[in-house]
């Protein structure tokens, strides 16, 4: 199964300024989340970033920050619950004065505009708030993919049992790379040069 655009939302995780210090690669993780940010902005496909304990960590790196807007705060290593409601917005309430009518006559509550079930998942650290998070997004039925080259731990052995457990569960861990062509689909698409400029 390939990725769509338009079927897609971008999870960008706890790329905090006093957290990329300690990761293993971290500056080769970062420009890649980067790049998926801008490529995600280009294409039109939604992005969310989050913070761990942001008054201990600090905030989101400043070359990401412009990208994704207002980060949503978490204490909880998994970010599932938090995104929930912005991943999957509930049902609209039934319009009108309903309670003044009986049960039969009232109008059923509409159901939420569709919304992307493909959440592009990366950040760190890999085998904390990345595992816990897609791990439960994949327990709310959520398709999982998680880009690898956009993730770190502190160590290369950590992040590695991340990916072997993620891809046990059911995530399909991808690169960059794969994602932002994925989108494109093809050198005709009309991004296809300014999504290019962004891999070279």
């Amino acid at each position: 199964m390939l990725l769509d655009a338009d079927e897609s939302q971008l999870v960008l995780m706890d790329y905090q300024q006093r957290l990329l210090p300690v990761m293993h690669d971290g500056d080769a993780m970062l420009a890649n989340a980067v790049r998926l940010a801008r490529a995600a902005q280009i294409l039109g496909v939604r992005c969310w970033g989050t913070e761990q304990n942001p008054a201990k960590l600090g905030p989101i790196d400043a070359a990401l920050a412009p990208l994704l807007g207002k980060p949503v705060p978490k204490m909880t290593f998994s970010a599932a619950e938090q995104l929930a409601s912005r991943l999957r917005p509930p049902a609209r309430e039934a319009q009108g004065n309903a309670r003044s009518l009986p049960r039969h006559l009232r109008k059923p509550a509409e159901p939420a505009a569709p919304v992307p079930a493909g959440i592009v998942l990366a950040g760190c650290e890999a085998h904390i708030c990345v595992l816990q998070t897609a791990l439960e997004l994949l327990d709310e039925e959520f398709e999982v993919w998680v880009v690898t080259d956009a993730c770190a731990s502190r160590s290369e052995r950590n992040r590695d049992a991340a990916f072997d457990r993620l891809a046990g569960a059911g995530c399909e861990l991808v690169t960059t790379e794969m994602v932002v062509f994925e989108w494109l689909r093809s050198a005709e698409h009309p991004a296809f040069r300014d999504v290019q400029a962004l891999i070279k």
